[in-house]
């Protein structure tokens, strides 16, 4: 780190908040917690962990990111975040990502089949707290009001929002048992 230039993170409006849990720091997507978390984890085995879900694009050295890392420093690709995010949905365990699921030739024979390759990347409890946080309304509330766009009643949604450190970037992933869905602008 260069003395000179600090990393100074804020949350995206500039307020801070005070001590929160980690539920409602997850739920209002606050920078500072986040940060927090990220020192403490290390930036090593972060990377190591988003590697087990489906993350590829973070190929650098771990100080080339820094604690940026977990605020958009890292440049990932919607489609891994959002086959990532499936984890979650699925508790805990992670399907690789397939566009194709057979290969034949002319006379039908097949020459290539899909072959399922899911891991457990997480445990099953960790899974449904993180689940439980990001469909907790009340919790994100205080943030994105009582009827945000990310709320939907009577359904199980989770949803987590993102941008990256220059703000230029912004996103959405929401799932639910059944589907998952990103949000790229």
């Amino acid at each position: 780190l260069d003395p000179y230039r600090p990393y100074i993170p804020t949350n995206y409006d500039n307020r801070y908040r005070g001590p929160v849990t980690l539920r409602q720091a997850l739920a209002q997507s606050l920078n500072l917690p986040a940060v927090k978390v990220l020192y403490l984890a290390g930036i090593k085995n972060s990377i190591k962990t988003a590697q087990d879900f489906g993350i590829t694009t973070l190929t650098k050295p771990p100080n080339y990111y820094g604690l940026t890392l977990v605020l958009g420093g890292g440049g990932v690709k919607l489609n891994e975040m959002v086959n990532g995010y499936a984890a979650f949905s699925q508790e805990g365990i992670y399907h690789p990502q397939t566009a194709i699921l057979r290969v034949e030739d002319s006379q039908g024979n097949v020459i290539e089949n899909f072959s399922l390759k899911s891991k457990r990347v997480i445990s099953k409890q960790i899974a449904r707290l993180v689940t439980s946080i990001l469909s907790d309304n009340v919790s994100r509330a205080p943030t994105f009001g009582w009827h945000s766009p990310l709320y939907f009643p009577n359904m199980d949604v989770a949803a987590k929002t993102g941008t990256d450190t220059q703000y230029r970037d912004a996103w959405t992933l929401g799932y639910s048992t059944s589907l998952v869905a990103g949000v790229w602008a």
